[in-house]
């Protein structure tokens, strides 16, 4: 799917050109905006979800299910409302838009409203997957996506059309196609999700709060990304939001990796918390801080060291400032990624007032900070500076607030999780540090120092970040793979 994406991107930069694929991003972030409410009911349908099962009561799991149907139906209900009133306005009064392209944006928002409204219909289906733990059928229809996607771009240069209008209908075409798909898979493999009227009052309103409170974070999500795209297009236009949408679309592609890997963990953590197996649950925290944190290293590093060489191999032409944006969206997204074991433990408890109210609070700074920073005459990539601090406090805050409530030890999370990450962080420097100072740059010696980053950091990931168990099955595996491979080589 990171290959995927990551060649889609490419693609899609090149034929839309540097401004439309800029008015894309931004129009279609407006609908993102549009969109927070959805984000915390999304999350609170796989905290009940989840918790359910591992409480094993299937008659109060169906009952949730169609809840949280019902609550996103209402959502989409309002996000058609304001979105076509409130932001159509904004888009057609506030955002900076040349006007020979403002009809090609207008149709690009109203497909863009329609592919918002297909998610917030798709993700009660895909908590239902997740919760349920099957992993392999939410892969390959993930991968499913991402292939459609890629055909789509090639029929995007089949026809001679507005390339901006015609790429919005062909992917909201695609998204129909795969919410069709989740709800066929589910329907036949889940009991809950066989539709039949209910209503359960105790329920909408334990899942509604839940999700009024995950609203806090959710908003400050949209703050702190489609906020800044916004901000950035009243500053400086859309050739900006371009060089942003580039360097967002790499982080995303390496996000998505992370992110999958820690949907594999999330609903243990939470079964592990709902049938009281704390010690259990602080292990799964250990377990996915470390794996999730080398595993991004690995491939973040060499991204973050070689950006410009990469950058120019995977775009045709690479808009100005992604380079910079790049690199400091990659060391925000590994320390976001890091803390992400803690917020899904402490959705698990489900006291998370006092958590949204300081760490979503915190998030929420991220925009007017910015708009300082950059009323204060700072370059594009300020905002980015501050959001990184922000998101530094962040975590700290998270540690102070989650660690009590999980009766987890700080100096046992520091040993466990911190120290082994830690120590993998500084000796993996070395490398490519030592290949800047030493070798010639050149292409070849970039190529070099990427395969060189990647081999070293991936090693002492697994010497040091991993504990004994997990090298075991690491190595189990590897072996079986080898075995695999030989065996059909032979024949």
């Amino acid at each position: 799917m990171m290959c995927i994406n990551l060649y889609t991107s490419r693609i899609v930069l090149h034929t839309l050109g540097i401004e439309d694929y800029g008015i894309f991003n931004v129009v279609g972030g407006v609908i993102i905006i549009l969109g927070f409410m959805n984000d915390s009911m999304t999350a609170s349908t796989q905290r009940f979800l989840s918790f359910e099962l591992g409480t094993g009561n299937k008659g109060r799991l169906h009952d949730i299910f169609i809840t949280s149907l019902h609550i996103h139906l209402i959502i989409a209900i309002i996000i058609i409302a304001i979105g076509e009133t409130i932001g159509l306005w904004f888009v057609v009064k506030e955002m900076v838009i040349p006007p020979e392209r403002m009809t090609a944006a207008l149709w690009c928002y109203q497909f863009s409203l329609f592919i918002a409204i297909l998610d917030v219909l798709s993700y009660p289906y895909i908590s239902a997957i997740i919760a349920h733990e099957k992993m392999s059928s939410f892969a390959y229809i993930a991968i499913l996506d991402a292939i459609l996607k890629l055909l789509l771009v090639y029929l995007l240069l089949m026809f001679d059309y507005d390339r901006l209008i015609l790429y919005a209908a062909l992917y909201a075409g695609e998204k129909l196609l795969i919410r069709m798909v989740y709800n066929i898979y589910c329907v036949s493999h889940f009991e809950e999700c066989k539709y039949r009227w209910i209503f359960k009052k105790e329920i909408f309103v334990e899942m509604a709060s839940f999700a009024g409170w995950k609203m806090w974070s959710n908003l400050a999500y949209v703050f702190y990304t489609q906020g800044l795209n916004v901000l950035l297009n009243l500053f400086f236009g859309p050739a900006v939001n371009a060089a942003r949408a580039a360097a967002v679309q790499a982080q995303g592609a390496v996000s998505n990796l992370a992110s999958n890997f820690q949907l594999a963990i999330n609903p243990q953590i939470t079964k592990t918390y709902a049938s009281r197996q704390l010690k259990r649950t602080h292990l799964l925290i250990y377990k996915s801080s470390r794996l999730t944190f080398c595993l991004l290293l690995t491939v973040c590093l060499p991204l973050i060291v070689e950006t410009p060489q990469i950058l120019s191999l995977w775009l045709k032409e690479v808009p100005n400032g992604s380079v910079i944006f790049l690199r400091i969206l990659l060391v925000i997204l590994m320390v976001q990624q890091y803390y992400s074991p803690l917020a899904t433990a402490v959705a698990a408890t489900g006291r998370i007032k006092k958590y949204e109210m300081i760490v979503s609070g915190l998030m929420l700074t991220v925009m007017p900070v910015s708009y300082f920073v950059l009323k204060m005459g700072g370059a594009p990539w300020s905002v980015f500076i501050a959001y990184l601090c922000i998101v530094t406090l962040a975590y700290i805050a998270n540690l102070f607030i989650v660690l009590p409530m999980l009766k987890l030890r700080f100096i046992k999370y520091i040993i466990y999780a911190v120290k082994p990450c830690a120590t993998v962080l500084f000796l993996s420097l070395l490398v490519p540090l030592g290949m800047k100072i030493l070798a010639t740059p050149c292409l070849t010696t970039s190529l070099l120092n990427i395969l060189l980053t990647v081999i070293s950091t991936a090693t002492l990931s697994y010497i040091f970040g991993l504990d004994t168990e997990e090298r075991l099955l690491i190595s189990r595996k590897v072996k079986e793979i080898t075995r695999f491979c030989v065996k059909h080589i032979k024949k």
